[in-house]
């Protein structure tokens, strides 16, 4: 067993095809994130400029069994990450290298914890998938074996629990009372991204973001320059209504970011990329599944009616267009957003567990 620090061209591209082969012909994953990755690995992101980086791989009779790349974040000093962490099978002893060289690593760059399932940044990814393994990803979140938790668990890592909401839009329901929706209408207006001025919007949604998670675990305060990056990466998928602004007073308090599962349109062979995009164009209609991917309020306007009004506004939009929605990741320490999804959703939809470990 050897632990290879993947520094050179050729281990960088080994780590990055290692990792999409985690990915590529199972039968219910899709690739989505390796485009980050690389951007990242071979310095072309913007988030690059912001990050420290290790790239581990770990070979067993010259095969790749493992890969971790550890990263610290400017923004984030007290953290070392072990992210896009991949194992392709239950291996405690290349784990065991991995931990090392991470503590290693962490003592050099001063950090005071470790965490595990964070992809650089909430944006891009946190937490792993603890049950529903026989279920197909959906975009923007996990999948992994269950053998994943017991590398963590054997470190004693502190776990943070997550849930996924879902619910039946064919079902008749009713979100909020006309006489709710009216007072709603009169306080606040939602309005769909405008994609043509695209700086202009990342900029309303970096301002958001910091102010409406500033407090939350594992946030770190963005900078224009990489939501700017996420939204022109994402940009052919996305129509303007997948980005909502809900507004007082004619200025921006929050946003929802919903879309389409563009894993229905991907085959197991497919990184999401030029393809997923032209399907899309091609056979939108085929989705039958949204996300409710991201929400923001900012902190003076939560608890006050805004949020009811994206959920509104949202499931009027897509009412009738699909049979089913999944909402992203929300912490079960979060009462208000749990509390919340358990009155307007089915039920919860899948469990996730992010780790963290202090040293």
């Amino acid at each position: 067993m050897e632990l290879i620090i993947a520094n050179s061209k050729k281990e960088k591209k080994d780590f990055l095809n290692f990792y999409i082969s985690q990915y590529h012909n199972h039968e219910l994953r899709r690739d989505s994130l390796s485009g980050l990755l690389k951007g990242i690995l071979f310095e072309q992101s913007v988030m690059s400029k912001s990050i420290e980086i290790v790239p581990l791989i770990v070979k067993n009779n010259d095969e790749i069994v493992m890969c971790c790349l550890l990263a610290k974040a400017s923004r984030m000093q007290e953290y070392l990450q072990m992210s896009f962490f991949e194992s392709k099978k239950y291996c405690i002893e290349g784990f065991n290298l991995v931990y090392n060289k991470a503590e290693e690593i962490s003592k050099k760059w001063q950090t005071k914890f470790i965490c595990a399932s964070l992809n650089i940044h909430v944006n891009y990814g946190l937490g792993y998938l603890k049950d529903s393994y026989s279920k197909p990803q959906s975009f923007g979140m996990a999948h992994n074996e269950a053998f994943i938790h017991d590398y963590f668990e054997s470190y004693s890592f502190r776990s943070i629990d997550m849930v996924t909401f879902h619910k039946n839009m064919e079902a008749d329901f009713t979100l909020i009372s006309d006489k709710l929706k009216q007072k709603l209408k009169s306080k606040y207006s939602v309005r769909h991204a405008d994609f043509k001025n695209m700086e202009r919007e990342a900029k309303i949604y970096t301002r958001i973001n910091n102010d409406a998670f500033r407090n939350h675990p594992f946030y770190y305060k963005r900078v224009e320059e990489e939501d700017l990056e996420l939204f022109k990466d994402f940009k052919m998928l996305l129509r303007p209504e997948n980005l909502l602004f809900v507004l007082k007073d004619n200025i921006e308090v929050g946003f929802m970011l919903w879309y389409p599962d563009f894993h229905q349109l991907m085959s197991s062979k497919e990184t999401v990329g030029l393809k997923t995009v032209i399907n899309n164009k091609l056979f939108n209609h085929i989705i039958d599944k949204f996300k409710i991917v991201e929400m923001g309020i900012i902190e003076e306007e939560q608890k006050k009616g805004a949020i009811l009004a994206l959920f509104d506004y949202c499931f009027t939009l897509t009412k009738g267009r699909y049979k089913s929605f999944e909402s992203g990741w929300v912490l079960k320490e979060n009462i208000m957003s749990g509390n919340f999804g358990y009155k307007w959703a089915d039920g919860v939809c899948k469990n996730y567990v992010a780790y963290i470990k202090e040293l």
